[in-house]
C-alpha cells in the first residue's frame, strides 16, 4: 500500500435546490455564469424534463435506483471550484446545516469591496444574516447571505496587510 499523499484538486461543490431555474437566477446575482447546462457524467441537464440518473451513479452518490434530477454547473471567472446545482424530483428534503451543526454548513467567497457588494446584492433583494460586520483586529469584514433554499454563503473582505507573518515550516 502505498503512503504518497494524495494529489486532490477543486472540482465542485454540490448544492441541491428546490429550483433549478430560481437557484441559477440567484448565483447569477453573485457573478456565477453557466459552465455547462447539465452535469454529463450523471445524465443530468438544465431542460425542463428531468432525467433519470444512471443506477451505478445513483449508488455511488448514495441515492434511490430511478432518481430523477435535473442540474446545471456554474463557475466564477472560469475557476475552481465549480458549483452544481441539482434539482432531484420526489424527494424528501431537509433545510440546510446552519453555523451551528456539524459538517459543510457554507462556502466562502472573496468580495474585494463588501460593503459596496452588500449594497449591490440587498437592491437585487439577496437576503443576508446581517450587514457586515468588522471581524477581529481589524483582519476581515465578513457578511453572510442565503440562498432560495437557505445554503450560507459567506462574503468576505480580507485585509492581509493586518494579518501576522506566518512562520517558516521547518
Amino acid at each position: 500500500m502505498s503512503k504518497a499523499t494524495p494529489k486532490f484538486h477543486w472540482g465542485h461543490i454540490n448544492i441541491n435546490v428546490s429550483n433549478l431555474e430560481q437557484a441559477i437566477g440567484f448565483y447569477q446575482k453573485l457573478g456565477f455564469e453557466t459552465f455547462i447546462p447539465a452535469i454529463p457524467y450523471l445524465g443530468l441537464s438544465a431542460d425542463p424534463q428531468s432525467n433519470v440518473i444512471p443506477q451505478a451513479s445513483a449508488k455511488a452518490l448514495g441515492l434511490p435506483d430511478n432518481t430523477r434530477g435535473r442540474a446545471c454547473i456554474m463557475q466564477l471567472d472560469n475557476g475552481f471550484p465549480k458549483i452544481d446545482l441539482t434539482e432531484l424530483d420526489n424527494m424528501e428534503q431537509t433545510r440546510p446545516l446552519t453555523n451551528h451543526d456539524l459538517g459543510l454548513v457554507r462556502f466562502c467567497l472573496v468580495s474585494p469591496d463588501l460593503q459596496a457588494d452588500y449594497v449591490r446584492l440587498t437592491a437585487l433583494g439577496v437576503k443576508f444574516l446581517s450587514p457586515p460586520q468588522p471581524c477581529e483586529n481589524g483582519l476581515a469584514d465578513l457578511a453572510t447571505c442565503v440562498d432560495p433554499d437557505g445554503t450560507l454563503i459567506e462574503l468576505l473582505q480580507v485585509y492581509l496587510d493586518k494579518w501576522p507573518t506566518p512562520k517558516p515550516s521547518k
